[in-house]
């Protein structure tokens, strides 16, 4: 026969156990680092704007690893002075080659207080380069990415290009944020729109990512950037001037984030709100309120389009051939 234990001593062994103390959990520090995507349409001035960021960053006594994740590899180029820097993916096949591991210092490399690198891409017609950006973050965390002591991660990612690599930092919540940079011409803003589209999409399938805010780039005063960041509902984090200094310097691989410099005050701005910026949930525009923020003669929107015909597309072919089709009289 099964013994039934005594309730009164079973009562008493409860007490006993929820009066004893509990032993302390250990709690992690949590990580303190912002992990922020850049984004912007092919030679808009992200990696001018990153290089600039970053140093004025590393100025205010904060630790940054800026990481170019565009193919053509010139994020960093501006802040090591136009010199090349070796990208993870070739140094990474060439040490396979040789049988060996890649090591941070063959593919990390500092100026000023900033740490940077190059995830780079395949050459043309060898190799899709979002699926290069996807193997280079791999190797990122083979070398121990996750327990890097960063204050910032700055990520450069081309904007026009939409597939997988590219919206990683999206899709996979890599990022707690977003920046997009523009200029006041339409091509720069469909870019900056189909980011804020793909922030709204993974958000709606559990995404976290959000938008900070726009950098204006080369601003000439006409507006339609602005307009822009005020029909999505994104703020303007910094408005660049089209200034034929900064382009100057620019072209000659000098660095104006700088306090030394005349620029240093709008980098130094731009560097505090992108720290504090919270990632918004952006609002994009329908292809007609983006050209809406355009005057009609600069973009054609009052064009009416006009249906072709069959015969607009035979041209000269267009004459009437014999019927092949036998037709039989009624009986």
């Amino acid at each position: 026969m099964t013994e039934i234990p005594n309730l009164r001593d079973y009562d008493s062994g409860l007490r006993a156990e929820a009066a004893t103390p509990d032993e302390a959990v250990p709690v992690s520090e949590p990580k303190k680092t912002q992990i922020i995507a850049i984004y912007g349409k092919g030679g808009i001035g992200k990696s001018f704007t990153l290089a600039n960021l970053s140093h004025m960053m590393a100025e205010q006594g904060k630790r940054v690893l800026l990481i170019g994740c565009d193919p053509k590899s010139d994020t960093t180029s501006l802040l090591f002075g136009g010199k090349a820097c070796p990208t993870i993916i070739a140094t990474s096949t060439e040490k396979k080659l040789a049988g060996e591991e890649v090591r941070i210092g063959d593919v990390c490399f500092k100026r000023g207080g900033v740490f940077a690198m190059e995830l780079g891409g395949p050459e043309v017609g060898r190799g899709c380069g979002g699926r290069g950006i996807i193997h280079g973050f791999e190797l990122l965390e083979k070398l121990g990415f996750h327990d890097w002591d960063f204050d910032y991660v700055l990520l450069d990612f081309l904007g026009d290009v939409v597939c997988g690599g590219f919206g990683l930092p999206i899709a996979r919540d890599m990022a707690q944020k977003v920046i997009v940079v523009a200029s006041n011409d339409l091509q720069s803003l469909y870019v900056a729109n189909n980011v804020c589209s793909a922030v709204e999409y993974f958000r709606k399938l559990g995404g976290n990512v959000g938008v900070a805010g726009l950098v204006i780039n080369k601003d000439d005063g006409t507006g339609e950037a602005a307009a822009f960041a005020k029909a999505v509902d994104i703020p303007v984090l910094a408005s660049i001037p089209a200034d034929e200094d900064l382009r100057r310097k620019s072209a000659n691989y000098r660095i104006v984030g700088t306090a030394a410099g005349p620029w240093g005050g709008l980098f130094a701005d731009l560097a505090r709100n992108t720290a504090d910026a919270p990632p918004r949930h952006p609002v994009p525009l329908g292809p007609d309120a983006l050209l809406g923020l355009f005057s009609a003669e600069a973009t054609g929107a009052d064009f009416k389009l006009e249906p072709a015909t069959d015969a607009d597309m035979r041209g000269k072919y267009g004459a009437a051939k014999p019927s092949l089709e036998v037709v039989y009289d009624d009986a």
